[in-house]
């Protein structure tokens, strides 16, 4: 029996430079700009619907920004209030954790009109009980897992994320306490893809004929098994941005991880910016199209699978 060949391309939406390694208002003038509309553009060309993730903060300042997404036929969905690190869900309380996502649901339900179901945390970091918190904020579908991925060092959060190395890799309901096992909660995990190295657009641009070779490897488990490919991007990372400074911000809480949290990742990730990484990520969806794979949103795979 052939296996269903789904693909789901999901975009973080929030106000990090990654040239000038910050946070900053204006980089959301660039994605307004440049990122969306590149990226709106390259998904129409191949015909297909995507989710985007966004943080509170971006839709705040831009509402445009989820309005040019939501009215091209795309899911909106909340990636939290801020990509501060200080405010990451695995730190939060889960009082705290469900007052950033009452907050980043109402905002972008009162510029769209529309419920919102699906969540992905920033840097894709969140604790074991986090299904708790999400079901009660009304969500459905969460998308901050990436089973098997082996690069946690190089981002914040790391001894949470070595979850990640036993999570199931297709879609599942997770435990109504543990996001990173299969259970019979309401809520469903689509893990981010990986195989060792992620499939997402940072990766894509640093080393793009390693990527191609993940995305190979992806391709047979998929056919073996059914695995949906959901692939992780950002606007961002579409924008060219002039540099302001050299200067890398520490955020890390210690020296280990400010060297590779901070250095060395910044210094990867600046590679293949802009209008570079647009014929890169071209040739991504080119195959998808080429092996017919159905492209779907979050909240599609949710009415897909659920009970």
């Amino acid at each position: 029996m052939s296996k269903e060949r789904i693909c789901l391309i999901t975009n973080d939406v929030e106000t990090t430079s990654i040239l000038n390694h910050k946070l900053r208002d204006k980089t959301g003038e660039y994605v307004l700009n440049q990122g969306m509309p590149r990226l709106l553009d390259l998904y129409d060309k191949y015909g297909l619907k995507a989710t985007f993730f966004y943080t509170g903060h971006i839709a705040k300042l831009y509402p445009e920004v989820v309005r040019m997404a939501y009215g091209r036929g795309h899911e909106i969905g909340s990636h939290g209030l801020t990509h501060e690190v200080s405010k990451a869900f695995d730190v939060l309380s889960p009082e705290e954790q469900l007052s950033h996502l009452k907050q980043s649901k109402q905002i972008l339900e009162d510029i769209i009109g529309e419920e919102v179901v699906s969540f992905r945390a920033p840097a894709a970091r969140v604790d074991k009980g986090f299904p708790q918190v999400l079901t009660e904020a009304g969500f459905k579908v969460d998308s901050s897992v990436s089973s098997q991925r082996l690069d946690m060092m190089f981002s914040f959060g790391a001894l949470k994320k070595l979850h990640w190395l036993t999570a199931p890799r297709k879609a599942y309901f997770v435990q109504t306490d543990n996001i990173f096992k299969k259970g019979d909660s309401i809520i469903l995990e689509a893990p981010i893809s990986a195989f060792g190295f992620p499939y997402i657009g940072t990766f894509m641009r640093i080393a793009p004929s390693l990527n191609r070779f993940t995305r190979r490897v992806l391709y047979w488990e998929t056919m073996c098994s059914g695995r949906q490919f959901v692939f992780l991007t950002h606007p961002n990372e579409f924008i060219d941005e002039v540099q302001e400074t050299t200067e890398i911000e520490r955020r890390g809480s210690n020296y280990i991880s400010y060297m590779f949290g901070d250095v060395i990742r910044h210094k990867l990730k600046i590679k293949n910016l802009g209008e570079k990484a647009l014929p890169i990520y071209d040739r991504e969806l080119a195959f998808f199209k080429e092996k017919r794979f159905e492209f779907v949103t979050c909240k599609e795979l949710y009415n897909k699978k659920k009970p």
